[in-house]
């Protein structure tokens, strides 16, 4: 082997060294994160409040997330020749159990960025911790894209929270809940509002008390003992005011895990409240397609979806 050729692979090895190290690390057994380096940014830099201490690694495998406990929203820029001032962030689903970070976060994600959308992939608490931390969370991710806005090329007023099963959960409580005390830590960030200017809420769950509730992100949420009354205060339905930003909901009418009627009890009290409102009920549709073709009408979703979001301004007119 030559000096030349002795020198540029020792460089490779080093290069690849390098960028190996720069990257997160998985979990020892599990999916390493994708090879597409993104901004990945600690929701709570100061300490993350009420964090269990000794609570294990994060878990990262099959393309899902659990036993978070250090949140962080993953930047997925929008290419600057398209970009639209618009931001949403995402929420996956996964019943507060896990978060189904592929297909309801990078690839939701790489679709926003193609109609010019800035997205940002939250990673929040889940059942290790329960009420109020995932509230907290997606509010706490909201206050930092708007205060950050001009940074990531955001406009004022423009910055929404897209949620899928129990994250429709999720983006559905940053809409309703946004002034609650509890999701308030006392952190000078609080001071910048947390209100979202848009939902977008996919075969969400809504429900938590009652015959259409998802008991399962009942019990992971508020604990497999909580009272009927706690339930129903987290049955968001029933937390819609005037002041709900405006909402774009799917759903499938044979969604057997997460029943068709969250969406249509949510959509209904956003009528009532006088708040702008479209729903895309299907006759057919299963609960987590995501992105995926082949569901006949329903897999159209994200084209309706963009073209809800163009009518309310916040899309680039199409060519």
């Amino acid at each position: 082997m030559s000096t030349i050729t002795r020198f540029v692979a020792a460089a490779a090895v080093l290069l690849l060294t390098v960028a190996y190290a720069a990257s997160p690390q998985p979990v020892a057994g599990t999916q390493a994160p994708p090879a597409t380096a993104r901004e990945v940014i600690r929701l709570w830099p100061e300490g993350v409040p009420g964090l269990i201490k000794d609570g294990g690694p994060e878990v990262v495998a099959d393309g899902r997330v659990s036993n978070v406990h250090d949140p962080t929203i993953t930047v997925f820029r929008a290419p600057a020749a398209i970009n639209t001032g618009t931001a949403v962030v995402v929420c996956p689903g996964g019943g507060y159990v896990r978060l189904a970070i592929d297909k309801e976060g990078r690839a939701i994600a790489d679709w926003l960025n193609s109609l010019g959308v800035t997205a940002f992939v939250l990673t929040y608490r889940l059942k290790e911790y329960g009420h109020p931390a995932p509230l907290r969370d997606v509010l706490r991710a909201v206050r930092l894209v708007s205060a950050r806005a001009s940074e990531w090329g955001v406009q004022p007023g423009c910055v929404g929270v897209m949620g899928f099963s129990a994250g429709g959960h999720v983006a559905a409580s940053a809409g309703t809940l946004f002034d609650d005390p509890d999701g308030r830590t006392g952190a000078p960030l609080d001071s910048t509002s947390a209100r979202p200017d848009f939902l977008v809420l996919v075969y969400p769950v809504i429900r938590l008390a009652g015959a259409y509730a998802h008991v399962g992100s009942a019990q992971a949420l508020l604990g497999a003992d909580a009272k009927p009354d706690v339930l129903e205060r987290y049955s968001l339905d029933g937390r819609v005011t005037a002041k709900t930003p405006p909402t774009f909901l799917v759903h499938g009418g044979t969604d057997t895990s997460v029943p068709a009627e969250n969406s249509v009890l949510f959509y209904s009290a956003l009528r009532r409240a006088g708040v702008p409102a479209e729903l895309h009920l299907y006759e057919q549709g299963p609960h987590g397609i995501g992105l995926q073709p082949g569901f006949g009408g329903m897999s159209d979703w994200p084209q309706r979806c963009a073209e809800w979001l163009r009518g309310r301004g916040l899309l680039k007119p199409a060519e």
